[in-house]
């Protein structure tokens, strides 16, 4: 395994199910690592094993609290690379929470940004494909166009805040010759991810654990990409490591479709459940007037020709360790009500 070179790294929304298997990475790879966390969306025991492992715990450190209040106690020269993931995520938060969402995604980012541009550090800003907004091509690619629904449907402002987040990391290449790095996770799933926030592969799995009704959106025919989070993680510290990726975007995911519907369908199959599924119109689920694409799916040509990205973990693994995480306390009262595509 290539160790880097003792890097120093800050993951802000570092207790989160992504943000914390790529703590876990970089410390296995050797790098010391600073997280940034306000749990709001992530959770404590998620960092429990770099806690309980002796050599890892060495070299980590854990920052409690909002982003925007620990960031003027930290010096910029500590880090060599910085993984901006904290964010309002989730399409049940982004409905019934809009001012939090926008005013957290943009706010952060900028704050973000203006640290790092003092001490030069490669920074990496995690996107989304929602940034793609009702796409107008499959596969989605970095330099497509976007159009995006009315302003009235709320649903778009998270796509909104975090294209505006792009735009800030981009400029802060262009003029301040910050080495800036933006990521659009496509359906990013697996272990330690939970369905709170309404996303759709936990839901899914703990309703069939449950044995109750998989709650599916719209018709169900509207497909996704999931793509492991440990296989995402792989790619990020090797994307950053090379310049002449600087001020571009990737898309980073998996490209094999799936309706919404037959990921139903082959969650129940996967864990043996006698779970049924059943259809909720949009406007129940969440508002009237509720917006969705039929189609995400990327185009991966540009993060496979910089870092030979190719994903390996199975679809149905990734259920199964889902499983296995939710198993022992899914039965202690945790709600399967609903599910997204996001």
């Amino acid at each position: 395994m290539t160790h880097l070179p003792r890097e120093r790294v800050l993951i802000t929304g570092g207790g989160g199910f992504i943000g914390s298997h790529l703590a876990e990475h970089l410390l296995e790879l050797g790098a010391s690592v600073v997280v940034i966390d306000n749990f709001s969306t992530g959770r404590r025991s998620n960092l429990s094993r770099i806690e309980a492992h002796p050599e890892w715990n060495s070299r980590f450190r854990l920052v409690e609290g909002d982003l925007a209040a620990h960031l003027p106690d930290l010096d910029p020269r500590d880090f060599d690379v910085i993984y901006h993931l904290a964010a309002a995520v989730g399409v049940r938060l982004v409905v019934e929470r809009p001012i939090h969402t926008i005013e957290t995604n943009v706010e952060q980012a900028s704050a973000l940004l203006r640290f790092a541009a003092r001490g030069g550090c490669r920074t990496l800003i995690a996107s989304t494909s929602e940034v793609y907004g009702k796409g107008l091509r499959t596969p989605m690619r970095e330099d497509d166009d976007v159009i995006y629904g009315p302003t009235t449907l709320t649903r778009w402002s998270y796509a909104a805040s975090k294209a505006i987040d792009e735009y800030l990391a981009l400029a802060y290449h262009r003029e301040h010759g910050l080495p800036a790095f933006v990521v659009r996770f496509f359906n990013t799933v697996g272990p330690r991810q939970v369905g709170e926030y309404g996303m759709v592969l936990p839901r899914f799995v703990q309703a069939a654990i449950l044995g109750m009704d998989l709650e599916v959106h719209g018709d169900g025919t509207q497909s996704r990409c999931f793509c492991d989070a440990r296989d995402v993680v792989i790619a990020l510290p090797r994307l950053i490591a090379k310049p002449e990726c600087a001020g571009r975007v990737f898309n980073v995911g998996n490209d094999t479709q799936i309706s919404i519907l037959e990921l139903a369908h082959r969650v129940i199959a996967v864990l043996g459940s006698r779970s049924g599924v059943r259809m909720v119109p949009y406007a129940q689920a969440f508002a009237q007037g509720f917006d969705d694409l039929l189609v995400r799916q990327p185009d991966l040509t540009r993060i496979r020709s910089a870092v030979g990205f190719a994903p390996k973990i199975s679809l149905d693994n990734t259920i199964r360790d889902l499983a296995a995480e939710f198993a022992p306390t899914t039965r202690a009262g945790s709600s399967s009500r609903g599910a997204s595509c996001i």
